[in-house]
């Protein structure tokens, strides 16, 4: 089983920055691409960003140019630093991450999610 444990939300003015975090526990043998997802009141759960366990990263178009998404291996963490937040970045914030498993089984967990909260 794995757990995934984000933090770093928060209350933040337009224009402002945020940095989420991502920790992986558990036993797993390792993590394969994590990424962040978003889901506003009313609306559905939406990528954002992924990055895979070599560093490859994808950004949604909304997202470019002012988020980054990063991992330390090492560490298991995955963050997602926002930069130049708009209101419409408000929503609840959710990791995503496939963890292959000692007998190489690979299984896709979620976080509890991290509020967001971006105001005008």
């Amino acid at each position: 089983q794995v757990q995934l444990v984000e933090s770093g939300g928060g209350l933040v003015q337009a224009g402002g920055s945020l940095r989420l975090s991502c920790a992986a526990s558990g036993r797993f043998l390792s993590i394969k691409t994590v990424g962040w997802y978003r889901q506003a009141p009313g609306k559905q759960r939406d990528v954002v960003a992924t990055i895979t366990n070599g560093g490859t990263t994808n950004y949604t178009d909304s997202a470019k140019g002012r988020f980054t998404i990063s991992r330390d291996n090492a560490q298991n963490t995955v963050y997602l630093q926002m930069n130049s937040l708009k209101p419409e970045d408000t929503a609840v914030y959710y990791c995503n991450a496939e963890a292959v498993s000692i007998l190489l089984r690979r299984t896709t967990y979620w976080g509890q999610g991290t509020q967001v909260t971006v105001s005008s």
